[in-house]
């Protein structure tokens, strides 16, 4: 029988790299470190980037304790964190998956028509959007979300003739 790895209270999080936003002119980059360029080659195969963040600027000892929030796109419906995407969480990891519009692997930057995160956040991970392993057939969303619609391609009209305001 293996030995059990010894069970840690916390862990050591390094960012491979940090957003680069300019919604006034419609400019979205994940920026890697320059140690980490070489962990790019061949992800431009993929159509698709799963990206997880460090939501920043919610990480406090008071955001992190929060574990009901109201949802800004359920008026009057509150749910605890693990059932949402608020970036009050007790470690705030964010998760975006976004079209890849251009990798430059030498110089470390991947193209992306947005992204919900702040000009600056710290990106901890990227992976490749593999349906096999990240879409599901049989699903169930709550109710509160079951006019969303169901491929990220028709989200953005949904949501300009739907405002919700995500904060």
């Amino acid at each position: 029988m293996a030995n059990k790895p010894e069970k840690k209270s916390s862990y050591e999080i390094h960012p491979i790299g940090f957003v680069q936003s300019d919604e006034q002119k419609g400019q979205f980059e994940i920026k890697l470190l320059p140690p980490f360029n070489e962990g790019l080659e061949k992800l431009a195969a993929f159509s698709h980037v799963i990206i997880l963040w460090w939501a920043d600027r919610h990480d406090n000892s008071e955001e992190r304790s929060i574990l009901i929030t109201p949802l800004p796109y359920a008026k009057g419906t509150k749910a605890g964190v693990f059932a949402c995407r608020s970036e009050y969480r007790p470690n705030p990891i964010g998760i975006t998956t976004m079209p890849i519009l251009n990798i430059d692997e030498a110089n470390g930057i991947i193209t992306l028509p947005w992204i919900d995160a702040f000009d600056g956040t710290p990106v901890l991970d990227l992976k490749p959007y593999i349906p096999s392993s990240d879409r599901v057939r049989d699903f169930r969303v709550a109710d509160w979300m079951k006019e969303w619609p169901e491929w990220m391609e028709d989200a953005g009209a949904f949501f300009a003739e739907n405002e919700v305001d995500f904060g």
